[in-house]
């Protein structure tokens, strides 16, 4: 039997840490799957399927070398959320998503670890220019999306659900 591994980045912020899932972030990240606050993210769902997110979260960092940080409060590293990056099957092309629990939106976290992960993508794995699939309804994900700099490029579908692909700028990757 071998065991795989892979090097999740810590990436800091003034006030988060973007860090690797772990268990103990489950509880807050299944009341968010529950919740229909969830609905622009393939949710609600229930705990088992909430935990197998949890799961893929880490299996895509194994499997395309990228994937999705947990947002963490820098003062008491408190999960209020998840960004970074998914590739899917049947997808175009990397996305950045994000999304902030329950009773965190409204103070700029999003934008905040937005930035950082985006900034990090384009970096140290070459995302630059990616996009954003955003259902139409979600309008706080729009008003991000502006705020982050990204332009409507398209109507498309992900997962077989209808969203605006939200280009965002062409940043510089390391050679």
């Amino acid at each position: 039997m071998s065991l795989f591994s892979v090097d999740i980045p810590l990436i800091e912020t003034e006030r988060l840490i973007l860090r690797a899932p772990r268990e103990d972030d489950f509880a807050a990240l299944a009341a968010f799957l529950a919740s229909d606050r969830s609905r622009f993210v393939g949710g609600p769902m229930d705990a088992p399927q909430a935990f197998r997110s949890l799961l893929a979260s880490l299996g895509h960092w194994l499997l395309r070398g990228y994937g999705m940080w947990t947002i963490a409060l820098r003062q008491d590293d408190a999960p209020v959320g998840r960004v970074g990056f998914l590739y899917g099957e049947g997808w175009d092309e990397p996305e950045l998503g994000w999304h902030v629990f329950s009773g965190y939106e409204g103070q700029g976290l999003a934008f905040e670890a937005a930035l950082a992960a985006r900034a990090h993508g384009a970096a140290q794995f070459g995302l630059t220019g990616v996009i954003s699939y955003i259902d139409p309804a979600n309008s706080r994900s729009l008003a991000l999306a502006r705020r982050l700099g990204a332009q409507f490029e398209r109507d498309g579908a992900v997962i077989g659900k209808p969203a605006q692909v939200w280009r965002h700028p062409k940043l510089e990757a390391l050679a």
